[in-house]
């Protein structure tokens, strides 16, 4: 059908407040907002202030109460285990209140945090949801990362309880947690109550007597609790993006506006519904409930639309071949899969005439979605010759909770381009502008940024810091937020993405700062001064490269430090970061203000024609960059 995107848009252009009061009526408010948004109110404005509702009650309550307990909620397909788990409305309904009542009964009130660190297990939603349910604000961190990464989020977050697992499971291997949770505890200045952990058969913990009590058991001998009402501009987590030192940058997501648009952005973006009585759409969305993704489209959205959705722990490759998203796909008649390109090109690495593809029944997936990085085109255009259906890349930020741009299969599609991320959604004004904060004409590549207010569902804050976000994304353009990405909005309006524009590395859709990546390598005793640049790699997207300079009388073997360099970011960092390669190089290419030129090196590693710009220093380093970087092959 033709799409209808362009009267929609227009729609919220011209009345913003009446789009989204006509979106907050498929929530349930336990009283009224009194405006659509408040500038006045909060640091830099409020949605739906006023208002009370409650999230959880809102993704698993009301659809029980409206005679869909039965409708299965969440599927979880676990290719590490070899099982497969369905829970529906009411039985997670009944879970999350009775775990919902385990941390109150151990002094979880309304406006505490609480830590999850937790692999793709469906107790890691549902820690999520009690916390909802209590008002409560939960920080999930992704079971990848090590123990100063999650040190750093707990004295961020200040929890008054931890929720872990005892281990997560890798192709091969298992990831014991506890041991890491404890070196957290170790090295963190804040000490939380308690600890609770989720038994896994494959690695149980030794509980710390004292401190740690079991998950389940916790869970079975508690009383449910209800719902409590809190404020629409209440916060409802906290999601931390990068830092290993000092204070971490903590988004904080309200629970009125996170509601509303995530609620709207289902049948919007994705076509997805829920029928009548049991039946229901199945969303697969392929990422970890320690990323933004996660959250949104694992948890909350597909449970606040009344859909099912699918929490998958297992890998797109050897878990146990490349045919494994297709089998998920089929076995439980996903109509939407949702994925980061760097699953796609793994796949592709492995199966790129679709064989193991073509074996399975996709008669019921209508569309592939993607995000958490810039689809490359070459990529796009195989899969979507493959499937033979739609393959929709939309952009969108840890800040944003949703998507920023998108094709919108709820209104007949936007025309495929590949390499570019769509159109803007509804509540987002998408601009390039200049360095001075002039929009681009179209077609022209400069800094992205969406005009202010930002729409319901962004962060309204960080955590504790509204000077850092003013800082952060405010006063680059004033009247607009800075989304650290760079591209260009072409004359139809789709937005093409081009790179980042700070010093974010996007790993596998992971983005991990190179910053926190130069202070590992910057501790090593050895190292002088370092830089991290992002080198492009065919699966991940992009991967870590470290460049070193040794400090002045150093002697030893360069390939041992490079060792140990390495070893060093994977301890402290964690697996996730992918750091493999440090380079020792003589020097590193400076402007005359003692700027490291890393944009330089980035193109020289990529095997592109450096820009040089007229204030480097010396420009006979970037010959000795050359050297070291062809020695690397």
């Amino acid at each position: 059908m033709e799409s209808t995107y362009a009267a929609r848009y227009a729609g919220w252009r011209t009345d913003p407040e009446r789009f989204w009061a006509e979106a907050a009526r498929s929530i349930d408010w336990i009283a009224p907002y009194e405006r659509v948004f408040d500038p006045q109110r909060g640091p830099f404005g409020s949605w739906f202030p006023g208002g009370r509702l409650n999230t959880a009650a809102n993704c698993l309550d009301r659809h029980v109460a409206k005679g869909a307990g039965e409708r299965i909620a969440l599927i979880w397909d676990s290719a590490m285990e070899g099982r497969v788990t369905r829970h529906t409305y009411r039985e997670l309904r009944d879970r999350v209140a009775k775990f919902a009542g385990a941390l109150a009964a151990r002094g979880v009130a309304k406006g505490d945090r609480v830590v999850i660190y937790m692999p793709m297990v469906p107790e890691a939603a549902i820690a999520m949801l009690a916390c909802a349910r209590l008002g409560a604000v939960h920080s999930v961190v992704f079971g990848g990362f090590a123990a100063p990464e999650l040190a750093s989020r707990i004295d961020g977050a200040k929890p008054k309880l931890i929720v872990a697992a005892s281990c997560g499971l890798e192709p091969g291997r298992v990831v014991d947690y506890t041991p890491i949770l404890d070196a957290a505890l170790g090295r963190a200045s804040h000490r939380p109550d308690g600890c609770l952990i989720f038994q896994r058969p494959a690695a149980p913990a030794a509980l710390v007597a004292g401190r740690d009590e079991d998950y389940l058991q916790a869970e079975a001998e508690a009383a449910p609790h209800d719902p409590v009402p809190v404020a629409a501009t209440d916060p409802l987590y906290i999601l931390y993006t990068s830092g290993t030192t000092g204070r971490p940058k903590g988004i904080v997501r309200d629970n009125g506006g996170h509601a509303v648009a995530l609620a709207a952005s289902i049948p919007l973006i994705y076509d997805a519904h829920p029928g009548e009585g049991a039946a229901s759409d199945v969303m697969w969305t392929a990422s970890d409930v320690g990323w933004v993704v996660g959250h949104s489209y694992i948890v909350y959205a597909p449970l606040l639309a009344g859909v099912t959705s699918v929490m998958y722990e297992g890998k797109p490759v050897g878990t146990p071949d490349a045919g494994a998203f297709w089998r998920v796909c089929a076995a439980h008649g996903v109509k939407t899969l949702f994925t980061a390109p760097t699953a796609l090109r793994a796949i592709k690495q492995q199966d790129p005439d679709g064989k193991l593809l073509k074996a399975h029944d996709l008669s019921r997936l209508e569309a592939l979605f993607l995000a958490g990085e810039r689809c490359d085109p070459p990529t796009a255009e195989w899969i979507a010759a493959l499937l033979g259906k739609p393959v929709i890349d939309n952009w969108w930020q840890t800040e944003t909770g949703w998507p920023i741009t998108a094709r919108f299969r709820g209104l007949g599609l936007t025309p495929f381009k590949p390499g570019s991320g769509g159109r803007a959604c509804p509540g987002y004004d998408v601009q390039a502008l200049d360095a001075e904060g002039g929009a681009m004409t179209p077609g022209e590549v400069g800094a992205l940024a969406i005009k202010l207010p930002l729409p319901p569902g962004c962060a309204p804050t960080l955590w504790q810091d509204d000077e850092g976000y003013r800082r952060a994304y405010l006063d680059a353009f004033p009247g607009w937020y800075r989304t650290g990405d760079a591209g260009m909005v072409d004359a139809d309006g789709d937005v093409w993405v081009m790179g980042r524009t700070d010093d974010i590395i996007n790993v596998a859709g992971h983005r991990l700062s190179t910053g926190a990546m130069e202070e590992v390598l910057a501790a090593h005793r050895d190292v002088a001064e370092c830089a991290v640049i992002a080198r492009h790699d065919p699966v991940k997207g992009e991967v870590p490269l470290g460049l070193v300079v040794l400090k002045s009388g150093v002697d030893r073997d360069e390939a041992a430090i490079a060792g140990e360099l390495v070893a060093l970011v994977r301890e402290r960092i964690g697996p996730v970061a992918a750091f493999k390669t440090a380079i020792v190089v003589p020097r590193l290419p400076k402007t005359r203000s003692g700027k490291i030129l890393r944009a330089t090196m980035k193109q020289m590693a990529n095997g592109t024609a450096p820009v040089v710009p007229p204030t480097i220093e010396d420009v006979s380093v970037l010959d000795q960059i050359a050297t070291r970087l062809a020695g690397q092959g």
